[in-house]
């Protein structure tokens, strides 16, 4: 699937530290999220459904996806 991102209003986190290793998240009309690198806004981007988010943000909150030690 794909998504037209062009005019979308990505934001960082109030929570972000304002260093380079940031994600950015915006909210699309279809219902849909998107996720980028801040450091390449221009580069490729992640959609999710809402199930997807919100399975997605589950999962960080868990920290499912930390680095193994």
């Amino acid at each position: 699937m794909k998504s037209d991102l062009s005019d979308v209003v990505w934001f960082k986190s109030t929570r972000s530290t304002g260093s380079k290793e940031c994600v950015e998240v915006a909210h699309l009309a279809s219902g849909l999220v998107g996720l980028r690198d801040s450091k390449n806004p221009t580069g490729p981007a992640l959609v999710f459904g809402p199930g997807g988010w919100d399975a997605f943000l589950t999962g960080v909150s868990e920290g499912r996806f930390e680095r193994p030690a």
